[in-house]
């Protein structure tokens, strides 16, 4: 009987009723999706997957569609008792012909991904570095720059914030990052004496770590100021996404207690290199996202 309803998986979207069903999922394989999490994965994007005969989610797959030319996959999850299936395949496809052709698709793989990944036609074109802290040590100094000012994201100035991640980012992606706004612990701007956006960042509050990111700012040391006021009074784990070319950022990291555990591929297909970026990402948003 239990191979029979095995046998019987229907490939479905879902939606705000299978929340529930998705954490589940996640918290099988030792991922921290919550609730929050999920939410704005499905208000700036869509979660394909497989259902079994009894109505259980036993798989997944999201893309996030960005407003020009890119999309980003991630949460691709498939139960262990239902896996040599094809499964995350069937999912990732899917989500892969939910866009146009002309899409930049790229993804954050896991060891375990990359070989599907690789036969589905990704190209490896980067790298991004996994950094968690337990530990928080405050280790840095006060900015030469005196005329930059942190404060509080109001929202009138959103306009510009997105121009801002446009460019850092290589894609204009408005409903998600108004989206992840909403979910944000903190939403940190940097402006210049002409009250100019020039950086920002948001932590964001998972069921184990406060995530920061993304983190956008001119220089090195302005992006551990902002982690710094991000992660200030926070008692607990953190974690930081930071895309490879940040050595020296990612040195001072380290000096104040994170620790760099896995240096994930960044994976692209419709595409041999990654949109352009003007060196002033320092912390993505989370790996599904890009």
């Amino acid at each position: 009987m239990f191979t029979n309803n095995k046998s019987i998986l229907e490939l479905v979207q879902f939606d705000k009723f299978d929340v529930s069903g998705l954490i589940e999922l996640s918290a099988s394989v030792g991922w921290d999706y919550d609730e929050k999490e999920i939410g704005t994965v499905l208000s700036s994007g869509k979660i394909f997957g497989h259902r079994n005969a009894e109505g259980k989610i036993v798989s997944s797959a999201a893309i996030i569609p960005y407003d020009t030319s890119l999309a980003s996959i991630g949460m691709v999850i498939v139960n262990k008792d239902f896996r040599g299936m094809g499964l995350g395949k069937k999912a990732t496809r899917k989500c892969i012909e939910s866009v146009s052709r002309e899409t930049t698709i790229m993804l954050i793989a896991t060891e375990e991904g990359k070989p599907l990944y690789e036969k589905m036609g990704f190209n490896t074109v980067d790298f991004v570095h996994k950094y968690l802290c337990d530990n928080y040590i405050i280790n840095t100094k006060p900015l030469n720059n005196s005329d930059i000012i942190f404060e509080e994201f109001s929202g009138v100035d959103i306009d510009e914030l997105l121009e801002l991640d446009e460019d850092a980012f290589g894609d204009k992606r408005c409903r998600f990052l108004i989206n992840r706004i909403k979910q944000s612990e903190k939403c940190l701007v940097l402006k210049d004496n002409n009250g100019i956006i020039v950086g920002y960042g948001l932590s964001i509050m998972g069921p184990i770590n406060l995530i920061l990111g993304p983190i956008v700012a001119p220089d090195f040391q302005t992006a551990l100021v902002l982690i710094d006021k991000l992660s200030s009074k926070h008692q607990g784990k953190l974690r930081i996404d930071v895309p490879s070319g940040n050595d020296e950022f990612m040195m001072l990291l380290e000096k104040s207690g994170f620790v760099n555990v896995s240096q994930p591929p960044i994976m692209v297909i419709n595409s041999d290199i990654m949109p352009s970026r003007n060196n002033t990402l320092f912390g993505i948003a989370a790996q599904i996202f890009g």
